[in-house]
């Protein structure tokens, strides 16, 4: 049996000067404010410059590209709860964003009910009484999985509730440029830390209304000097780029659209767009690229379905937007092409209207766009540029319910289950599994892939992957 290290006493290697906003006093999280001391971090290793970095870490939601692949990692194909297990650790509360490493230190967010501890604080609890919770920011050292540093955000009772099966509080995943690191809690605030996790400043944005409680969960994207977020409920809904070194907003576009869950895509495109980057967001009634800059509207198609959840991806010229709820709709636009409202034009390379993912987003590695159907293990594999089918509606063995993305690397893609398989096929036009590895935990947060190591968040533990 392979033996775990134990999992960290908390209190002995938090900081004492973490500070927690009280529930009585949501003022305090509005707008930038002072950093809180912090004098129990581990500091930044030596090496390549962030930028360098970028390629190699998982800076955020989908990692360093954005279409949920590394191309340097290398992580290992066969695992168990006794095999190639790095680290495993108890996280508190719950949660469903992808853990984000750089360097030394994994970055996870979570919300921790403050009635609960133990087992009974994983317990999903979207429906129901509320209770009040703590939004909480965790770094974890890479190679050992302790704490190095954890800090409450915030505390507070939420407004509303979410989904009563598999929502949480928690839903999106932190970011980080290897000098700050962003934590966003939705309608609790988005929070900008050091890496030794002092408190640099705080934004808030507001309190969102979903449709029906169904939660929330609108990861930003960090591109830049800039922080675009995507703000779409039952409200007035915008887009908005904030300056990451200060969190003052830099530009705000109303929308009119309701909720949607989908990252914004940023796209350092060269050609019509002279040379400037833009940001693809996809809703229900439109799919709108706007100008990273000044947030303009470049080009606008026809929306997709209602809750659309998945993030568009882009690769070699072509972005691909899908939703699949009450419908199904997945677009393949060619960015060169797109200008204005591309409904008439032939900016659209091919698009299907079957089979696509609800919650899951797609992975586009090397020219093959991979999606699941609904939340189903069912896998189609199409070629990205032309709509060609490899194959279709192929039943992942063993994986019957996906609402984590798949990620890929090094030839192999990698399938994460609900139930805790993890399927692991060869990348290309034929379908050909090469293992089927099982943990004792269940999933719907997406995998991370750093060097020769796959991160794992659980309902209840964050795995390390790896040869020991």
């Amino acid at each position: 049996m392979a033996v775990y290290p134990a999992i960290a006493d908390r209190n002995d290697l938090i900081d004492s000067t973490t500070r927690t906003s009280a529930a009585s006093e949501p003022a305090e999280r509005s707008g930038p404010r002072s950093g809180v001391p912090a004098s129990d971090a581990v500091g930044e290793s030596e090496g390549q410059s962030p930028s360098d970095k970028n390629d190699r870490f998982w800076p955020q939601w989908r990692g360093p590209y954005a279409t949920g692949v590394s191309r340097t990692a290398d992580p290992p194909v066969e695992w168990s709860e006794t095999k190639n297990i790095r680290w495993k650790v108890e996280i508190p509360g719950r949660g469903s964003g992808t853990p984000v490493i750089w360097d030394n230190k994994v970055f996870v967010l979570t919300a921790v009910p403050a009635v609960e501890n133990g087992a009974a604080s994983h317990e999903p609890r979207g429906g129901g009484a509320k209770v009040p919770h703590r939004f909480v920011v965790m770094a974890l050292d890479r190679k050992t999985g302790k704490t190095i540093w954890e800090r409450t955000a915030y505390e507070h009772t939420p407004h509303e509730g979410s989904h009563p099966q598999w929502g949480t509080w928690s839903s999106s995943s932190a970011m980080t440029d290897g000098e700050r690191v962003y934590a966003f809690f939705d309608s609790f605030g988005l929070y900008a830390y050091d890496m030794n996790g002092t408190l640099l400043w705080s934004k808030d944005l507001g309190d969102k209304k979903m449709r029906s409680e169904f939660g929330e969960g609108q990861t930003p994207v960090l591109h830049g000097n800039r922080i675009v977020v995507q703000w779409d409920h039952q409200g007035q809904s915008f887009i908005t780029a904030l300056d990451k070194l200060t969190g003052n907003e830099l530009w705000r576009t109303n929308r009119q659209e309701i909720d949607s869950w989908g990252t914004p895509l940023v796209i350092d495109h060269t050609g019509e767009h002279g040379g400037r980057a833009q940001v693809v967001a996809t809703a229900m009634n439109k799919v709108v690229s706007y100008d990273l800059e000044t947030g303009a509207v470049v080009w606008e198609s026809p929306g997709l379905t209602m809750n659309p959840i998945p993030s568009a991806v882009y690769e070699d010229g072509i972005v691909i937007v899908t939703a699949g709820f009450r419908g199904n709709r997945l677009r393949a636009i060619r960015l060169g092409d797109a200008k204005g409202d591309i409904t008439s034009t032939g900016a659209e390379a091919w698009t299907i209207d079957h089979d696509t993912p609800y919650v899951p987003s797609p992975l586009l590695y090397d020219g093959i766009v991979y999606f699941l159907k609904s939340n189903s293990g069912l896998l189609s594999a199409y070629d990205a540029k032309s709509g060609k089918p490899h194959y279709q509606l192929q039943r992942l063995e063993g994986v019957p319910n996906v609402f984590a993305s798949p990620v890929g690397a090094k030839g192999r893609v990698y399938l994460t289950g609900q139930e805790g398989t993890t399927l692991v096929i060869k990348s290309g036009a034929t379908y050909e599994v090469l293992a089927k590895n099982m943990l004792d935990d269940g999933f719907n947060a997406s995998p991370a892939l750093v060097d020769g190591e796959l991160y794992l968040r659980g309902f209840k533990y964050l795995y390390s992957i790896g040869a020991r």
